[in-house]
């Protein structure tokens, strides 16, 4: 009993292990497979193929097979126009008595020609088809830049509880030096509880950053698709540069037509009403298709007669009320709708890589700046240590330089972050995962 709880004592008193490191591309991984989104615009896809495969069905033969048994009277029921005498095939008397009916068949039929409705309804479902591969694909791209940006806030509240805790420890350190001058009448008592209120204000803020991170890592679970992923902290690391952030818009314009799939699923949803136009064009046309059966019947199973049928039909329509002229406007009009939706969207593409490229070049200018703001930060606190131990120096002037570090490291971080996720929107912009 004594020794199994000092077990649990000494396993208590263990430092607790260090939560795993998870790295951007670790981050993007998951994303890949586990993302609501990404499952569902994958299912859509597969939807989409299965569409295809329905509008080609009227295109192949059609073949049906049928086969029927019925108990059946024989009661004659006389027509108009009939004469008396004129029976054939039935009993001129009413009677329940019934007899076996067999009947097999076997009909096959195929579309000879349409006016190119059933096919162009085909060409317009694999366009459909494929812009759906394109939206998946842009789904992806999305949630993969909703990753990205999720990760870099998640590692700039990384950073500033860093930040916060020098900051702490800074405090403390200020606290237990100021205490010491005060009881060695070097300070007054004011001094001190100025240091402590700076100490506990630091205490405060420190856990704002703490509990900022646990919500920007729960906004990254999110963003990856996961509900539980454990205990982790995000890695130190940042967006590298991207070929071609330092070029015109021109030339990445260019790159950005070509890759980003929004634009390819509009290109196909245009050529897809296009079709679908053609296909409904095609009903003020007549249709012709081939058909043919073979029956076996009689009333004994063991003594039955085939008989063999085919021929053409060709129907042509005459009025309809205007339904097919109808269609053809509607279908027109949302053909209209898909090509200026295309261009609204090559428009919002120049837009993102302006945006893009002209945030990557002021910030770095503004990193450069915070760096340089952060160093000196350094050397004022550090003076102003100085004079404070030698007393010359005020704990106001010692709170001030405090203050004053803390806030360049803050913008230090931000800027970092700004920068990457400048960054993930030009990558985005260009098309590239």
């Amino acid at each position: 009993m004594i020794a199994d709880l000092a077990l649990v004592l000494l396993a208590a008193s263990a430092p607790a292990a260090a939560p795993r490191i998870l790295t951007l591309d670790e981050a993007l991984a998951v994303a890949r497979t586990q993302q609501p989104q990404v499952r569902q615009a994958a299912a859509a896809t597969r939807a989409a193929d299965a569409r295809t495969d329905e509008t080609l069905a009227p295109l192949l033969p059609q073949v049906t097979g049928v086969g029927t048994y019925a108990q059946e009277t024989a009661n004659y029921a006389s027509k108009p126009g009939s004469l008396p005498g004129q029976i054939s095939g039935g009993s001129s008397t009413e009677s329940w008595d019934t007899s076996s009916y067999y009947n097999f068949g076997l009909g096959a039929s195929v579309l000879i020609y349409d006016f190119g409705q059933t096919r162009s309804r085909w060409r317009a479902s694999q366009a459909s088809a494929a812009s759906q591969k394109d939206t998946e694909r842009a789904t992806l791209e999305q949630v993969l830049y909703s990753v990205r940006s999720a990760y870099f806030q998640a590692r700039a509240a990384k950073g500033l509880v860093q930040v916060q805790s020098d900051t702490l420890a800074n405090q403390q350190k200020h606290a237990e030096q100021t205490e010491g001058f005060v009881e060695a009448g070097t300070q007054p008592e004011i001094s001190l509880a100025q240091a402590k209120t700076d100490l506990a204000n630091a205490r405060v803020q420190l856990i704002a950053a703490e509990n900022s991170y646990a919500t920007a890592k729960a906004q990254l679970n999110q963003a990856m698709g996961v509900e539980d992923p454990g205990e982790y902290d995000v890695a130190d690391e940042t967006l590298p540069s991207v070929d071609g952030e330092d070029g015109e818009t021109g030339a990445l314009l260019d790159e950005a037509i070509q890759a980003r799939p929004e634009l390819a699923a509009l290109a196909n949803q245009v050529r897809a009403q296009e079709l679908t136009v053609r296909a409904i064009k095609g009903a003020f046309g007549p249709t012709l298709s081939l058909s043919t059966g073979l029956s076996d019947a009689g009333e004994q199973f063991s003594n039955l007669t085939w008989n063999w049928t085919t021929g053409l039909a060709l129907s042509f329509p005459i009025y309809q009320g205007g339904q097919t002229k109808a269609q053809v406007r509607e279908a027109e009009a949302n053909l209209a709708a898909v090509k200026a939706q295309l261009d609204g969207e090559r428009q919002q593409v120049r837009f993102e890589i302006e945006q893009a490229r002209l945030a990557i070049r002021a910030d770095k200018v503004a990193l450069d700046a915070t760096a340089e703001a952060l160093a000196n930060a350094r050397v004022r606190l550090q003076l102003a240590e100085g004079r404070y131990e030698s007393g010359v120096g005020s704990i106001i002037e010692l709170g001030d330089s405090q203050v004053a570090l803390t806030s360049a490291a803050q913008q230090r971080v931000q800027a970092e972050y700004v920068l990457a996720q400048a960054r993930a929107l030009l990558l985005k912009a260009l098309g590239r995962e």
